[in-house]
């Protein structure tokens, strides 16, 4: 299936089954979402390639992105929006257009592959407890907002993988791979080198703290 709909290209990703909150100032994304309201509330979401988020009116956006549907919206003073969308499926741009204040796309239906579950369940309890530590680390150093009695995390293993690319707190091209891979085992293995890494990462900087507060102690 192939259709033409509105893209909204920005530097986040949003992934399948995952809510965001946007903050709709400018005056043809406004016009976008009204729009959307009267047929269907629903737009494309790509993370930008080349360009800028706002005024750029020759933004790239990448050629995957997320169908986002709007399930809140609140209306400001000053005729901005603010709405919360929901990730739906994937879709890939065949070609980008420029006949609207916005920038709009055809595209066709990018389906996850998922054709060998085994693999994606045996990976799946690893990656759980590096998702628990990596949010304990992250508690533990006071970073962003992350926390764990908050978060649960779900039993199905694609709303697991595309969860836990969420909560990542690295630049939004590093997750990428993520969003534009073509089957369930290679987002898994994606997902799974990235905690691996900020794991380590996270690990060193916490003992590195821990010496640190040591030595200041040493001192009083």
């Amino acid at each position: 299936m192939m259709e033409q709909i509105p893209v909204f290209p920005l530097e986040t990703i949003l992934f399948p089954g995952m809510p965001l909150q946007l903050h709709i100032f400018e005056k043809r994304y406004r016009i976008m979402v009204e729009e959307a309201l009267q047929t269907e509330p629903v737009f494309g979401i790509s993370l930008i390639k080349k360009g800028d988020e706002a005024y750029d009116l020759e933004t790239v956006p990448y050629s995957i992105g997320t169908i986002a549907r709007i399930v809140e919206m609140e209306t400001l003073d000053n005729g901005q929006y603010i709405i919360t969308v929901i990730g739906e499926n994937r879709f890939q741009i065949n070609a980008l257009h420029h006949d609207k204040p916005y920038l709009s796309a055809s595209i066709s239906d990018f389906p996850l592959e998922y054709k060998r579950p085994l693999d994606v369940y045996r990976r799946i309890r690893p990656l759980r407890r590096r998702v628990k530590s990596y949010l304990k680390i992250m508690a533990q150093l006071g970073e962003g907002e992350l926390d764990m009695s908050q978060i649960e995390l779900p039993d199905d293993p694609i709303s697991l993988l595309y969860l836990a690319a969420s909560l990542l707190q690295i630049p939004a091209h590093e997750k990428m791979p993520i969003l534009a891979s073509a089957n369930a085992v290679a987002v898994c293995m994606a997902v799974e080198r990235l905690y691996r890494r900020e794991n380590a990462v996270l690990e060193n900087i916490l003992h590195i703290s821990e010496m640190q507060a040591r030595s200041l102690s040493y001192l009083n």
